[in-house]
């Protein structure tokens, strides 16, 4: 009786925030041991609602379905916010991992997600609908998605940038107009 309560709790609490996971690259690995090879499987997923919540993980275990439960549980695990702006992010971005440097452009309505597999499925997850993106260097999808997220992670809130960006204009002056008034009283 109380597992079906339970059941019945996690899918009220699944359909209240609908996560959407996309399975980017599964890759099979072999180690070779004395009896022979001992074959396992490598899963990078992505997981999101959507709405600016975005998660990556990567899964390895001896079935490729289990490989992808295990990623897709530590990616909702380590879900991150990313601030958007509308349909679109905020402002330019570059992010390095590894060998991949991918670069995100805003776009304006209508324009639709530029951008290739491994980077679609990011932006996609998090909610954004207007985008042009570049890899650059490594396209291995392992780096370009978590260069790709590194670069969503680097993004700021519009009017918290503003604000911080006038405090600090304001603190140069201030600290300018002091240097001179030291200056011309010597």
């Amino acid at each position: 009786m109380q597992e079906k309560q339970d059941r019945r709790r996690n899918k009220d609490r699944e359909e209240e925030s609908p996560i959407t996971e996309r399975t980017v690259r599964i890759n099979r690995v072999s180690k070779v041991v004395k009896g022979g090879r001992h074959l396992s499987f490598s899963a990078l997923v992505v997981v999101g609602d959507g709405e600016g919540r975005v998660g990556i993980g990567m899964g390895k275990a001896s079935a490729v379905p289990d490989a992808i439960t295990k990623g897709s549980a530590y990616a909702q695990k380590n879900m991150v916010f990313i601030p958007l702006k509308g349909d679109t992010i905020a402002h330019d971005v570059s992010a390095k991992f590894g060998g991949s440097m991918v670069m995100l452009k805003p776009a304006p309505p209508g324009t639709g997600v530029i951008a290739g597999e491994s980077v679609r499925a990011v932006v996609e997850l998090v909610g954004v609908k207007d985008i042009v993106t570049k890899v650059r260097r490594s396209t291995n999808p392992t780096n370009v998605v978590k260069a790709t997220l590194k670069g969503l992670q680097m993004l700021r809130d519009p009017e918290v940038e503003i604000s911080r960006r006038r405090e600090y204009a304001q603190r140069t002056a201030l600290a300018k107009n002091e240097k001179l008034s030291q200056d011309s009283s010597d």
